[in-house]
């Protein structure tokens, strides 16, 4: 009978679901095939089209038996839900980072201490992506779990973004279980493209490739990360029990034939002279390459030399990453333009002709104040060499006095202001010229253009180009203007419309909400950043309490000394400054201090410095929590720390707090400490 029940059940509508189940899976591993040779050997054997038509066929056969639908199915790459956050994952084997080198005698300071531990040694040497580390693991030969490094220790599930890039396999060609490394980047030609569509469309850019793909990983909507066009190179094996390899190279080998991708520019190196002309030769080739590179791995390759060595609590002692120094390039200085900050001070920009450097095009850089200018003599017109400081910030190295011809500019500082034509002055012992008129209609937009900002009053949608717009039709001319907006006219102009103005509109009613600390640093008080904010709010429990406070009084904070009290006087002495804050508060602006609900002193005396990026908490919510719970953050690590809060892709200061032997802390023990 049960025979006979399967049979009638498999017929039914005339449809042999055995036939449709052969004819799925042998699309799924065709597809995944010609997938394979696309992504990862770069060698197609069949056109887009023929391909696009076999995934519409599997598509169709899916949606009419969603019962058939295989777990490694091409299909299944996008279509998760979005996540409301990212679960913690506690990595079995520790994804340790590398120590540093950045000049060949480090290198073969490195090699000598092999040496002393080592004979008949060799070196693996392979480019240094410059992406995200991310761990894959695989059950049964299919994949089933991605996460991010995280601290090393702790990472997150990030398996539905991971699942969207085309080179990692969903299923390998054994079935077997297996965790493996690999980095994630974004090529450059996805990088330039995707910024070519950011800026058609008004959004900010990128900074770099690096930056776009670890913003796209922790997407937690799929489909945004699956439109990024990321890429993987796996580079090595977390666990295994199966098969054992005697070295790094074998062991890349069966990598490559499980279907991962592997960077083909590996190379074994018998001693470290090799090691450093290999290293000299990938340098050759970064420019060319289709990805960033920041700089070369150096490993023992035979495995158990590494287990001799072992490793430190951060890193291997059997491999370091020499770093490539900064990229320079030359380029002109085809003008020098002043911008009017939010304080007055005139700062001097550098228009260059535009060139790539470490990965995305530059064609602009500071110059900080007249006395840079001067001392490294830069005139308009110069050649000069550019860098990324950090590889982030662009920077003027040095002039390249050889090429000028004459025709280059000497470049003077004006004596009025560009934006409003009022005196410019230098003080004696300043750096900085500034603009004397506090009406000045660039301090005014800079003004705003802080009050709205994150760390301020957080008015959300409210980018610079906005609120330029609004200046500019006469809607507003000072930050407390914006809680008076009449949003008939918001919603008139033209690229807004109503659903702007009803988003904008709901942003600003909630900025009213704030805590008082942020409107005493929104308000732009010069020298008073956040956290002297902080500081003032939790001795004074009102505006009116700050506005009627001594000199003395105010100086006599921690943190707060003499020439941030005199400016604190200074702004509220200015009867436009108390009109501002009379409007500020028949809006409706929140004037006092918030007693949070997870306010306590069991942090009382302990002071935190926050790494990386935290699996559910932001970087301004955990110092939050730290100093509702009366602790301190501080920027940098000493031994006057006593816990670092490291999330991942935790840096230097991870690195430091190890050295100093401080207790490093990730999220969930921090907030299991403010329970207790």
């Amino acid at each position: 009978m049960c025979i006979i029940f399967i049979i009638i059940i498999e017929h039914m509508g005339g449809v042999n679901l055995k036939s449709v189940n052969k004819k799925i899976e042998d699309l799924v591993a065709e597809l995944n095939e010609h997938a394979y040779k696309y992504y990862v050997l770069d060698n197609p054997d069949i056109s887009d089209y023929e391909y696009d038509k076999k995934y519409a066929q599997l598509v169709e056969l899916e949606e009419q038996h969603p019962e058939l639908i295989l777990s490694y199915s091409p299909t299944q790459r996008v279509g998760d839900k979005p996540l409301d956050s990212f679960e913690s994952v506690t990595h079995t084997v520790q994804m340790q980072s590398l120590n540093d080198v950045f000049s060949f005698e480090e290198l073969v300071g490195f090699d000598n201490k092999i040496s002393k531990s080592l004979e008949n040694y060799t070196y693996s040497v392979e480019l240094k992506i410059d992406g995200l580390s991310v761990s894959l693991e695989y059950k049964n030969g299919e994949f089933f779990r991605g996460s991010t490094r995280g601290d090393g220790i702790v990472g997150e599930d990030i398996t539905n973004n991971l699942k969207t890039i085309s080179s990692i396999p969903l299923k390998l060609n054994k079935n077997i279980d297996i965790e493996v490394r690999g980095e994630v980047f974004m090529p450059k030609k996805s990088f330039e493209d995707l910024n070519d569509y950011r800026e058609l469309h008004g959004l900010p850019l990128f900074a770099n490739p690096r930056n776009a793909a670890a913003g796209s990983l922790r997407q937690l909507d799929p489909k945004v990360a699956a439109e990024r066009n990321l890429d993987i190179f796996v580079f090595n094996v977390q666990q295994f029990s199966g098969e054992e390899f005697a070295s790094h190279i074998q062991s890349l080998d069966f990598l490559k034939n499980l279907g991962f991708k592997i960077n083909p520019e590996t190379v074994l190196c018998k001693n470290i002279d090799e090691v450093i002309y290999t290293i000299e030769k990938f340098g050759q080739m970064r420019n060319s390459l289709p990805y960033d590179i920041d700089g070369a791995v150096v490993k023992i390759d035979n495995l158990s030399q590494r287990e001799l060595l072992g490793t430190t609590v951060k890193a291997p002692r059997w491999a370091v990453a020499y770093k490539y120094p900064p990229e320079k390039k030359e380029t002109i200085i085809e003008d020098i333009e002043i911008k009017v900050g939010r304080t007055g001070v005139l700062t001097p920009n550098a228009v260059l002709k535009p060139v790539f450097v470490s990965g995305s095009l530059i064609s602009r850089a500071t110059l900080h104040n007249y006395g840079y200018i001067s001392q490294k003599d830069i005139r308009i017109g110069d050649t000069v060499v550019i860098q990324k400081a950090g590889d982030i910030i662009p920077e003027v190295v040095e002039v390249v006095k050889s090429k000028r011809d004459g025709t280059q500019k000497q470049f003077v500082m004006p004596d009025k202001c560009p934006s409003c034509g009022s005196d410019v002055i230098k003080a004696d012992n300043e750096a900085a010229h500034k603009c004397q008129n506090m009406e000045c209609p660039a301090q005014l937009l800079r003004n705003i253009i802080h009050f709205v900002s994150k760390d301020a009053m957080d008015i959300d949608g409210l980018g610079e180009a906005i609120i330029e717009i609004f200046v500019n039709k006469g809607l507003i001319s000072g930050a407390a203007d914006l809680y008076y907006l009449n949003f008939d006219d918001v919603a008139n102009i033209d690229g807004l419309g109503e659903k702007s103005a009803q988003n904008i509109k709901n942003a600003i009613q909630k900025s009213k909400d704030n805590d008082f600390y942020r409107l005493l640093f929104a308000l732009g008080i010069p020298h008073i950043g956040q956290v002297a904010a902080k500081k003032i709010c939790n001795v004074f429990n009102t505006i009116d309490d700050v506005i009627s406070a001594t000199e003395e009084q105010l100086s006599n904070i921690d943190d707060v000394g003499i020439v941030m009290a005199r400016s604190v006087k200074s702004f509220f002495e200015n009867n436009h400054n108390l009109h501002e804050i009379e409007r500020l508060k028949d809006a409706g602006v929140n004037m006092k201090k918030i007693i949070s609900q997870n306010a306590s002193d069991v942090l009382s005396g302990k002071t935190f410095v926050l790494t990386g990026t935290l699996p559910n908490l932001t970087r301004n919510e955990a110092k939050k929590l730290i100093e509702d719970n009366m602790g301190k953050t501080s920027s940098s690590v000493s031994k006057n720390t006593d816990y670092v809060l490291a999330g991942d892709e935790a840096g230097s200061k991870l690195t430091k707090a190890i050295e100093l032997g401080i207790t490093i802390v990730s999220e969930e023990e921090f907030l299991e400490m403010i329970k207790k």
